[in-house]
């Protein structure tokens, strides 16, 4: 496309946004309910992924080690689970310090344990694929020298199905919302570009090709979704700066957190901005393909 043939179209563009303002504004407002609608759901989605990553990832396996093992046991032990390949991490923690452990979190009252320790010494391993935790559980069961290997057997497994189906159910919900708003918007687009049918039909009779009048509508679907944007990308920037001034002090020190402020809401910002364009392209492109078979 030449310079000249490109402004020509951007200037017909933005005529077209003020001689058709009311349907423009119809458009317009639709496609900002629609993604205000989608960012709100995305931002909470998203938040909702990352909690569950983060309950995924605090969960872990405590490994006994039998009272009679000895030092080159313990060594040996510690190779064998850190072989397997599944395993991220393992961590070593005495009887003296599960023991301080328990105090703090239960009270003075167990300092008497202090002279006869009835704990085991533990290696805490962390797998690198949460969902693995039960299979690596069972293979350090059948080594040498260990007396239990606990993860929350039944409830994590629970867990993971429960967190598998949230997510799944998310990117359903997010994937309908945006061909609802494909559909809506295009409908409306349709009403816009049926109002002005006669002016293409005019313009195709005198000799315009298929895209010379197509191209000045495309760029109002452009302009259309970055009009439609705004707002949505406002309101959501704004609501979740403030509930993250709220939510995440609260969170603080726990294991669990919400994304940060930045540089999540610019990349939902440019997500919600990219998805308007999108829309407003793909609306306009699709509404007048019936219009121009004159």
């Amino acid at each position: 496309m030449k310079a000249r043939t490109f402004q020509r179209h951007l200037r017909e563009s933005l005529k077209s946004l003020g001689r058709n303002g009311w349907m423009m504004f119809a458009s317009a407002s639709a496609v900002t309910i629609t993604l205000l609608l989608v960012g709100v759901f995305f931002v909470i989605m998203m938040n909702m992924n990352k909690v569950a990553s983060d309950i995924e990832n605090d969960v872990e396996i405590r490994v006994h080690i039998d009272l009679t093992a000895t030092k080159q046991d313990q060594t040996n032990m510690h190779n064998q689970i850190q072989n397997i390949p599944e395993v991220k991490s393992i961590t070593f923690s005495s009887k003296e310090e599960e023991l301080q452990d328990l105090i703090k979190k239960m009270g003075k009252d167990f300092e008497l344990f202090k002279q006869d320790n009835p704990l085991y010494d533990v290696f805490v391993v962390k797998t690198k694929n949460p969902t693995d935790t039960p299979k690596v559980a069972k293979q350090i069961e059948k080594m040498d020298h260990v007396e239990s290997a606990i993860y929350g057997k039944g409830k994590v497994e629970k867990l993971f199905n429960v967190l598998k189906i949230s997510r799944n159910v998310g990117l359903v919900l997010v994937v309908g919302l945006l061909f609802t708003a494909m559909f809506l918007i295009s409908n409306t687009i349709k009403i816009t570009i049926f109002a002005r049918r006669k002016e293409i039909e005019i313009m195709k009779l005198v000799g315009a090709t298929n895209w010379f009048i197509r191209w000045p509508l495309v760029m109002e679907g452009i302009w259309l979704g970055i009009l439609g944007s705004i707002l949505p990308i406002l309101i959501v920037s704004v609501g979740y700066y403030y509930a993250h001034k709220i939510i995440a002090p609260r969170l603080m020190g726990q294991f669990i957190q919400i994304l940060n402020f930045s540089p999540f809401i610019f990349e939902v910002s440019a997500l919600l901005l990219v998805i308007g364009i999108f829309i407003g392209i793909w609306g306009s492109a699709m509404s007048i393909r019936r219009f121009l078979k004159v």
